[in-house]
């Protein structure tokens, strides 16, 4: 199931043809340049003001309040708000945000999923700003629009009411960076009032540049619960949402009607004599939560071991909280999930698969229009069609994912109204799949057999529209095996429990699955090149080692563990790992592997001091007494337990300290300090 944390590559495997955007690439809003603006700024000695966007009532919108209450609105700048403003203080969190007066939900619940996902979060907000350096009152984000990546300049003038944020305001008071993003995205669609009702699945979208789909949970598919694993294994943004002709109305259980929320985790924990299925959710209020079975302070985590319930259940009002995955279903209607590519739906046997995908923007015209079940050849000779061939064919898997998005003339929210969508044929033949929808975005997942196919964007009004049609196709990745023996596999067990029994009692190496050498993972992750940096090894070890939700209790490997990791194994100093450095890497990794589930007796997904002596001792090294409680202070938790991917850092490092060290002091100048004097300094820094 799911974790909390997560990250994905943007567009790492994504194959393109046609017109597509990128950070490399981007565009200027309103041709806006942030470095030139705000150095003219800076040599005047003025804070920027935006022209485009500025701070009257324009930009809040002639509908979102009263005309009353629009007179009143202040614009202030963090400056004037609080004595020393952050853009962020200590990391972004979807905690940092709470939200204001406007009904932006749906941007707000994404917004929440993308701070799980660093690598979609560090494309959204940049780093080269903030309010230390170079401050003249100018910010800019960046969002995927209409198949360009956008960059998006602000002033930072944040409209108040009676003294109060408008708009989202921070948890701690002086940190901007949730006011500033939310202003930069009303900019984008024109104005705050355009933020005041949405889909999440636009949001997640503008601030991916990936294809989203949408499953009702009142009627879900079969294969909804690998879908999820899948989203899971993938590094996925999710999010939720409620029913309700009523908007905002908080239920005496504690959801609330017609609102948005973020999901941020899933696990199954045992309970009592089974297994239960948890989900959890977070509420873009920053407050307000679900109150009945696995809420809080409910019973059901008295039936939990203390260790779990610890690191799973936080008894706070921030909105976050868990519930049943049967009470999810019964209380929300709609999932979402979004990636660069469509990998929620790379499950079952098949082997690894990619995706590629086709970019096309083109107008449909109305000279004839298709009515409903009214498609005639005029329709068809008169609009593009655009024809795709599928290769690769499993019936039980999906294999073709179609994304229409509609351009909005103007930012206006009545362009979403235009009900559009498209229809699939195969050569020479009937209409086989069509799927029309009032949206902005339609996008559906197919099983299509072998054979050239063509797709006919549509709408069923009189009227033109500028469409993105995206073609994703799925293709099976049969890496070829390596000609030289290799001495270590990677485990595919799907739990950690399992990989237990692949183990003979007295074998000094762990037999793990011989299906998949370690030069496929890497060619996986290295994308066919000749190397993997830090972020490839990330995504390569979060999604390889930690496969289940015992292995993952303990933490993901973060991108600053992973960047140690690859000092410490980087031979040449280049900042990426060869092939053959892996593969050391590797054989280490399966030892280390295997000594972590031999010592988690009790299969709690983490090493307790005792644990953890005993399992440096397991792997061949000694520490004292002292840098044995060092180690846990500098790797393990609060209560000093080491989970799976810290451990594994944990050894790496000591092991190759005490291998250089020792070779040092006996082939070198002689040391003015003993190994394990080195050893307690270099692992605790």
């Amino acid at each position: 199931m799911l974790s909390p944390n997560s990250s994905r590559r943007l567009g790492q495997d994504w194959k393109t043809t046609g017109t597509a955007g990128s950070l490399q690439s981007l565009k200027k809003f309103n041709n806006q340049d942030f470095s030139r603006l705000r150095a003219s700024c800076l040599s005047q000695g003025l804070l920027f003001e935006d022209d485009t966007f500025p701070a009257n009532v324009s930009s809040i919108g002639p509908n979102l309040l009263s005309e009353d209450k629009l007179w009143l609105i202040q614009w202030k700048r963090p400056t004037e708000l609080q004595r020393n403003p952050h853009l962020i203080m200590d990391g972004v969190s979807r905690f940092d945000i709470m939200q204001g007066e406007i009904g932006d939900c749906w941007m707000l619940a994404a917004l929440g999923s993308l701070t799980l996902q660093k690598r979609f979060l560090e494309n959204v907000l940049p780093k080269d700003q903030g309010f230390q350096n170079d401050y003249a009152g100018i910010f800019h984000f960046r969002f995927w629009h209409f198949g360009d990546w956008v960059d998006v300049v602000i002033d930072d003038r944040l409209p108040l009411l009676n003294g109060r944020y408008l708009s989202v305001h921070p948890r701690t008071s002086n940190e901007f960076w949730p006011s500033l993003l939310e202003k930069a995205y009303a900019k984008l669609r024109g104005s705050y009032q355009n933020l005041h009702g949405g889909y999440i699945s636009d949001a997640l979208v503008d601030f991916t540049g990936g294809v989203q789909l949408q499953f009702s949970l009142k009627n879900p598919p079969p294969d909804l619960e690998e879908i999820l694993k899948a989203a899971d294994r993938s590094q996925c943004l999710m999010g939720c949402s409620t029913s309700g002709q009523l908007r905002n109305i908080e239920l005496r259980n504690g959801i609330v009607q017609g609102h948005a929320y973020t999901i941020t985790g899933a696990t199954k924990i045992r309970y009592k004599n089974g297994w239960e299925h948890i989900v959890r959710i977070w509420n873009p209020w920053g407050h307000g939560e679900w109150k009945g079975a696995w809420s809080d302070d409910s019973p059901e985590w008295d039936h939990v071991e203390p260790k779990y319930r610890e690191a799973l259940c936080r008894d706070k009002d921030d909105g976050e909280f868990w519930m049943s995955c049967e009470n999810f279903q019964e209380h929300f209607s709609l999932l979402y999930i979004c990636n660069s590519t469509p990998t929620f739906l790379d499950f079952g046997g098949q082997n690894r698969t990619t995706w590629s995908v086709d970019r096309h923007i083109y107008q449909w015209s109305p000279v004839v229009t298709t009515g409903r079940n009214n498609y005639s050849p005029g329709a068809l000779s008169r609009n593009p069609q655009y024809f795709f061939k599928v290769t690769d064919y499993d019936p039980k898997t999906y294999n073709v994912v179609i994304s229409l998005i509609q351009k909005h003339a103007d930012n206006t929210l009545d362009a979403q109204k235009l009900k559009i969508g498209f229809l699939i044929f195969r050569e020479n033949s009937k209409v086989l799949k069509q799927d029309f929808a009032l949206a902005r975005d339609v996008t559906n997942y197919f099983i299509l057999s072998p054979g050239t196919y063509a797709v006919l964007p549509a709408t069923s009004e009189d009227q033109e529209f500028e469409f993105l049609l995206r073609i994703f196709l799925k293709h099976q990745d049969y890496n070829g095996e390596p000609n030289y023996p290799l001495s270590s596999m990677l485990p595919k067990q799907d739990t950690f429990t399992d990989l237990r029994k692949t183990t003979p009692e007295n074998s000094d190496e762990p037999r793990l699955n011989q299906d998949s050498s370690y030069k496929t993972i890497f060619l996986r992750y290295a994308n066919q090149g000749s190397a993997i940096d830090a972020l490839q090894l990330q995504h390569l070890l979060n999604e390889e080692v930690l496969q289940d939700e015992t292995a993952s209790l303990g933490g993901r490997f973060s991108f600053d563990s992973c960047r140690g990791i690859l000092a410490l194994m980087d031979l040449g100093s280049n900042g990426r790992l060869t092939l053959q450095e892996f593969g050391s890497l590797w054989r280490h990794i399966a030892k280390y592997l295997d000594v972590f589930k031999k010592e988690d007796r009790n299969n709690s997904g983490y090493l307790d001091v005792s644990e953890l002596k005993s399992a440096i001792q397991t792997a061949g090294l000694s520490v004292n007494e002292q840098l044995l409680r060092l180690m846990a202070l500098r790797y393990g938790d609060a209560t000093r337990r080491i989970g799976l991917s810290d451990f594994i850092c944990c050894m790496l490092r000591l092991e190759t300290m005490t291998y250089a060290f020792q070779n040092l002091a006996e082939d070198g100048p002689q040391l003015s300090m003993t190994t394990m004097e080195w050893l307690t300094l270099v692992m605790y820094s």
